[in-house]
C-alpha cells in the first residue's frame, strides 16, 4: 500500500506536466493580422446629369494601395469571425469621356476625391482540420462604407464653373472572400485571400446651387497579404 501510495506521489509531477503540455496545444481563440490591400475597382456609374451637362460624361476610379489590420475570432474547428479594415485610404475619382469640357481637360484628370472607412464582417468557414498547416476558407459577410473628406479638385472646380462641393452617402452591402491561411507556428501564420463588395452611392456636386448627380457601383476588389499572431 505505501509503495502505491509512493508511485503515485512520483507520477503527479508527471501528470500535471502532461497536462499543461495538452492545455498547451488547445487551439487560440484569437487572431490579429496585419497586411496590406491591394483593391482594385469594377466599376460602373450613370453618366452625370444636371445643368450644362452633355451626354456621355463619366467616371471612373483609380486602384490603390492601404495598410490591412483583421481580428479573427475562432468559433468551432471550422467556423471563424473576421473583423477586417483598412487605413482610410484616398479613393481618387477620374473624368471619363469627352476630353475637354467647354475649354477644361475632363478625361483622365482627377476631378473628385475621398477616403472611405470600410469595416467588413465576415464568417469563415475553414476547410481541412486544425492539425493542418495550410487551411483554405470561403467566407461571406457584410460591408459598411462611409465617405467623408470629400472634395472637388482643380479640375473639377473648373469643369463644375466653381467651388464645389461633394456629397456620397454611406453604403452598406454584401460582401464574400476566399482565402489560404498558412500555420509557421503555433502562434504566427501568413494569409492571403481575395474579396469582393458591394458598395454603392449617389455622387452629387453642388457648385453655388447648381446640382449634378451619378449613381456609382464601386464593385471593390480586395487582395490582401497579411500575417497574422494567434493568442
Amino acid at each position: 500500500m505505501k509503495t502505491r501510495i509512493i508511485a503515485i506521489a512520483l507520477g503527479l509531477p508527471t501528470l500535471a506536466a502532461m497536462s499543461a503540455a495538452n492545455a498547451d496545444e488547445e487551439p487560440l481563440s484569437n487572431s490579429v493580422r496585419l497586411g496590406t490591400y491591394y483593391v482594385t475597382y469594377r466599376s460602373h456609374a450613370d453618366d452625370i446629369s444636371g445643368p450644362y451637362v452633355p451626354p456621355g460624361v463619366n467616371v471612373r476610379l483609380k486602384a490603390l494601395w492601404t495598410p490591412y489590420f483583421g481580428y479573427v475570432r475562432r468559433l468551432s474547428s471550422h467556423f471563424s469571425a473576421e473583423l477586417a479594415v483598412g487605413v482610410p485610404p484616398l479613393t481618387k475619382t477620374i473624368g471619363n469621356g469627352p476630353a475637354v469640357l467647354g475649354s477644361v481637360p475632363f478625361s483622365g484628370k482627377e476631378i473628385v476625391t475621398a477616403r472611405w472607412f470600410a469595416p467588413t464582417l465576415l464568417l469563415h468557414y475553414n476547410f481541412f482540420d486544425e492539425s493542418y498547416r495550410l487551411r483554405p476558407y470561403v467566407g461571406i459577410g457584410v460591408n459598411y462604407t462611409k465617405f467623408y473628406d470629400r472634395k472637388s479638385t482643380y479640375y473639377g472646380n473648373q469643369v463644375g464653373g466653381g467651388p464645389t462641393s461633394i456629397n456620397l452617402p454611406s453604403s452598406v452591402g454584401p460582401a464574400a472572400t476566399i482565402g489560404l491561411s498558412y500555420r509557421v507556428t503555433r502562434r504566427f501564420t501568413l494569409n492571403a485571400s481575395y474579396s469582393v463588395s458591394q458598395v454603392n452611392s449617389r455622387l452629387t456636386a453642388n457648385t453655388a446651387g447648381i446640382i449634378r448627380t451619378t449613381h456609382i457601383e464601386f464593385g471593390p476588389r480586395a487582395t490582401v497579404i497579411s500575417a497574422g499572431y494567434s493568442f
